[in-house]
């Protein structure tokens, strides 16, 4: 028996830079030239924790930005400033943390139960599977000769079949088994992602008046504006990576909610202050 062959991708960036300058010469050149499949999976790996960590870090900077512009607002003292963003970023960035691991590792072991019951399923009734995996691929456009001869050849691999099963029936890909370190793992850098870029909004209020002891409440505001907004374009922009977005038109967009966001808690807390006994 010879030795599997190494697995191997299509270059995911070469193609997706030849679809974007809508070259088929290029494009036709990513698919010949293959990449290695270790590397496609590193390379699949590292833009998941990327996105873990843009995502809880744009959670944690507009959170603590709304609190900071509420007090603001309402003119809380820098002082009840800074505790309240502190413990507002502890407590979120916990709740966040521990809210993805948790979510990670119930749609992991749903799809490992799917995973054994369609597996079940296969041994007990293939005929009935087939048929079922033939209908789908009916209704797709295949004509039903071609659909059973392609469904009937796939079956003959039991584990890739069952694997094929889950995405064309139910939708669900099968966790690595790694799935529970990785779930870990997220949740941690969830938590880590919304606790740096969270504070964030706090450094104008926690830096400015080491050089500027004199520093007036508005001015710390406006200090925390400014390194919020730089903050939330460099994410925007960092966010188009993964939609294949223009980085200028996603960081103007991240920083016009982060706007909305920071002006609407500012409004907020100004007028409860008006209305709240002191």
């Amino acid at each position: 028996m010879s030795a599997p062959s190494e697995r191997t991708h299509v270059d995911r960036k070469a193609a997706t830079a030849a679809y974007s300058a809508l070259d088929v010469e290029l494009s036709s050149k990513a698919h010949a030239e293959r990449a290695s499949g270790t590397h496609d999976e590193q390379h699949s790996a590292v833009g998941g924790r990327l996105k873990t960590i843009v995502f809880g870090g744009l959670d944690g900077i507009l959170t603590c930005f709304a609190i900071v512009s509420s007090c603001a607002g309402s003119d809380m003292s820098p002082r009840v400033v800074l505790l309240l963003g502190a413990c507002n970023i502890l407590a979120d960035a916990l709740a966040m943390g521990v809210g993805e691991y948790l979510s990670t590792k119930s749609s992991d072991e749903f799809a490992s139960y799917e995973r054994t019951r369609e597996d079940w399923e296969m041994r007990h009734n293939p005929e009935g599977e087939i048929l079922e995996m033939v209908d789908i691929y009916v209704g797709r456009g295949m004509s039903r000769e071609d659909a059973t001869t392609v469904i009937t050849t796939m079956a003959k691999y039991h584990d890739f079949f069952v694997n094929v099963m889950m995405v064309e029936e139910l939708g669900l890909t099968v966790p690595e088994p790694e799935a529970h370190c990785d779930a870990m793992k997220d949740g941690f850098l969830m938590f880590l992602a919304f606790c740096v870029f969270g504070a964030f909004p706090l450094l104008g209020y926690a830096l400015l008046p080491q050089f500027r002891p004199d520093a007036a409440p508005h001015e710390l505001f406006l200090a925390a504006c400014a390194v919020t907004g730089v903050t939330l374009f460099g994410l925007g922009a960092v966010k188009a990576k993964f939609v294949n977005g223009n980085p200028y038109k996603l960081g103007a967009e991240t920083l016009a909610l982060g706007a909305l966001c920071a002006s609407s808690a500012y409004s907020a807390g100004a007028l409860l202050q008006q209305f709240l006994p002191s």
